[in-house]
């Protein structure tokens, strides 16, 4: 089941590492979760996570879905958003970017600004070490926009 693509490679070494340093267990089960998150690749949430992995016979707790989420974020391979109240979406931490969310239909997209992640990253604040750095703007996208949507 895990893809044995490069970036999975990485990213199972690193979750390895850090299981290893915090002295968790290295289940086959977190390691599948991590091969799913890898493939699903776009913004997903737990469900999105546990049905893919259902689909393909993989059977594995809801809750331990939520927790493998949650320790891969802790290790710094995925990130959380909220880009709706009471809704975490994950991805693979892949460096910094700008998300456009659609207030309409709900769609996310993706944007490089390298110069307005310098500038934020590079802020100092006091008592605080920025790691990476994640913008959201919600707005219309061009195809509600078009549909009369907005």
């Amino acid at each position: 089941m895990p893809s044995q693509n490069s970036e999975f490679i990485l990213l199972r070494s690193r979750l390895t590492e850090f299981l290893q340093k915090q002295h968790l267990r290295k289940t086959p089960e977190r390691y599948a979760i991590l091969a799913k998150a890898v493939e699903l690749s776009a913004h997903f949430d737990v469900d999105q996570l546990y049905n893919a992995l259902e689909s393909e016979g993989y059977h594995v707790s809801r809750a331990t879905v939520y927790n493998t989420l949650e320790l891969l974020c802790e290790a710094g391979i995925l990130n959380r958003h909220l880009f709706e109240p009471n809704q975490a979406r994950y991805e693979v931490g892949r460096g910094n970017h700008i998300h456009l969310i659609c207030r309409r239909c709900g769609s996310i997209r993706e944007v490089d600004d390298p110069v307005l992640t310098e500038r934020i990253l590079s802020h100092h604040f006091s008592d605080f070490l920025p790691e990476y750095s994640s913008s959201s703007v919600y707005g219309i996208c061009a195809d509600c926009r078009k549909m009369g949507r907005d």
